[in-house]
């Protein structure tokens, strides 16, 4: 038995002005793969076990995953896939692939769709397993090409190892010649809110989630997914929907029914209406007088890295030290230019510089901005490595490039070479700074560093900034999404019908 099993991964934020060539991914191929992929917390990771478990032979074309970004270069996508694609086409009994189910490429605005039906002409009907995040934007394409699609449970997501075990679950019977099983899908007209998606916390898509956990434990289905899917993406089928696999189209249809008329009810409360960023900076200030231990953390989730965002926008840091708070850390700030003018001043050198907004964003609805202007002392001049203690990502090596550390008395704005999530304390602990000790924290993130940096802090305040991953999707031009669509369109009616694939 030959099994071919891959992992591409890529969600796209088509208003994002980030590039993503090929080295994005970081690919490893051929045999640099199983060194990457085995026993990594991973879909792919579990995808390996599984083959492992039933002694089949592997072939592993690619291990490959870029941060969020903008749309992905096609040269990098026909890299990609062609080496999926050629190795399925040497023969196998079955492809498990570890996608995110939103990538849009530079030609193609549904990249697994356009991968899924490549692959399908090459197998014919072999099994296609794949496993997805929960923000995936699933399309029609996507449904008619796989056997069995799953999603994460789980947001921030530290379920990928047992989606990919979820799905190897699927496709062992059809490897041992049992029957092909029904896949329905339901796309509700729902534009949700990444915010509104915390499974972590009580709320809509935690019901949603334990509602499709629940009908998994009737006879006959076999999975159940409720993808929130991925808003700032412009493509028709951006948004959420339900995916059930069952023995049997009926029961299919019956249950991805229910479950999608379930989270209609309760579509407002996937909507996250955003408060002035002035108003959440006073409510950071009153959280710091309250009684509590820890720094308040201000998160900018108008430029979260994991979705896209450019990761130098200053609105949150000018309107917190224009409200008066001291003792911030803050970071990190994505900024070359000043990093190469800090190193040069060197460590204890006085400096007035300015810092962030170098990164246009025409594809927003909003003014640029100059560069925050800072003046301080360089405290710190560092590489900015360090290994994720867990639970997202968990051993992975991460680089924020050449850092510095600048002190303007009332801040200490970390500042680095790359775009780089807060996955950890080592964002900050590799350049010698222990972010506990601080009374406000101001992270570019929304929800992947809550599992670190939430136990360590007194409150959390959600701070709107104008950056290409707002919640204010006034910001954003939608011309190729499926209108009507809620909350774009409020008077909306919809219920549940049979989508063919």
């Amino acid at each position: 038995m030959r099994l071919v099993i891959a992992r591409m991964n890529h969600e796209t934020n088509t208003f994002s002005p980030v590039p993503t060539p090929l080295s994005s991914f970081e690919p490893r191929w051929g045999a640099d793969v199983l060194a990457a992929a085995r026993g990594s917390q991973t879909a792919m990771g579990a995808f390996l076990d599984f083959a492992s478990a039933i002694g089949a032979e592997i072939e592993t074309p690619v291990f490959a995953t870029a941060f969020p970004s903008g749309p992905v270069d096609d040269a990098a996508f026909e890299a990609m896939s062609a080496a999926i694609v050629t190795a399925a086409e040497k023969g196998c009994d079955a492809v498990l692939l570890d996608l995110h189910g939103a990538m849009v490429t530079q030609a193609h605005e549904d990249g697994e769709g356009e991968l899924l039906e490549r692959l399908r002409r090459v197998v014919g009907s072999l099994p296609i397993g794949v496993a997805l995040d929960m923000h995936a934007n699933i399309s029609a394409r996507m449904v008619e090409m796989a056997d069995a699609i799953v999603g994460f449970r789980t947001y921030p997501h530290v379920d990928m190892y047992d989606t990919g075990e979820r799905t190897a679950v699927l496709i062992r019977p059809l490897l041992e010649g049992g029957r092909k099983p029904a896949m329905a899908w339901r796309q509700l007209p729902l534009l949700a809110h990444t915010l509104c998606m915390n499974t972590g916390v009580a709320g809509a898509m935690r019901d949603a989630v334990d509602a499709a956990r629940a009908v998994e434990g009737r006879e006959g289905v076999l999975s159940a997914s409720v993808f929130g899917g991925f808003s700032l993406a412009d493509i028709r089928d951006a948004g959420l929907s339900v995916v059930v696999v069952a023995d049997g189209r009926d029961l299919a249809e019956a249950t991805a029914d229910e479950l999608a008329a379930r989270i209609w009810t309760r579509r407002d409360e996937f909507v996250y209406r955003e408060v002035p960023l002035r108003q959440s900076v006073a409510e950071a200030r009153r959280a710091a007088e309250r009684p509590g231990k820890g720094p308040v953390l201000l998160l900018d989730h108008g430029d979260n890295c994991m979705s896209g965002g450019t990761c130098d926008t200053m609105d949150v840091l000018a309107e917190a030290l224009n409200q008066g708070l001291e003792d911030i850390l803050v970071g990190p700030i994505r900024d070359p230019r000043a990093v190469a003018e800090l190193a040069a001043a060197g460590e204890g050198a006085q400096v007035t510089l300015g810092i962030g907004h170098r990164t246009p964003m025409p594809l927003l609805e909003a003014a640029p901005r100059p560069p925050l202007t800072l003046s301080g002392t360089v405290r710190t001049i560092g590489q900015g490595t360090y290994v994720i203690s867990g639970p997202t990502y968990t051993g992975m090596r991460c680089d924020m490039g050449k850092s510095v550390v600048l002190d303007t008395g009332a801040a200490l704005v970390v500042i680095c070479e790359r775009t780089h999530e807060p996955w950890d304390l080592g964002v900050f602990t590799c350049l010698g700074l222990d972010p506990s000790a601080h009374s406000f924290l101001i992270l570019k993130s929304r929800m992947y560093c809550r599992p670190v940096f939430e136990p360590l802090s007194r409150a959390v305040i959600e701070c709107a900034s104008m950056g290409v991953t707002s919640s204010d999707y006034s910001l954003f031009r939608f011309r190729r999404l499926r209108r009507p669509i809620y909350p774009l369109d409020e008077e909306i009616r919809w219920q549940p019908i049979m989508q063919t694939a």
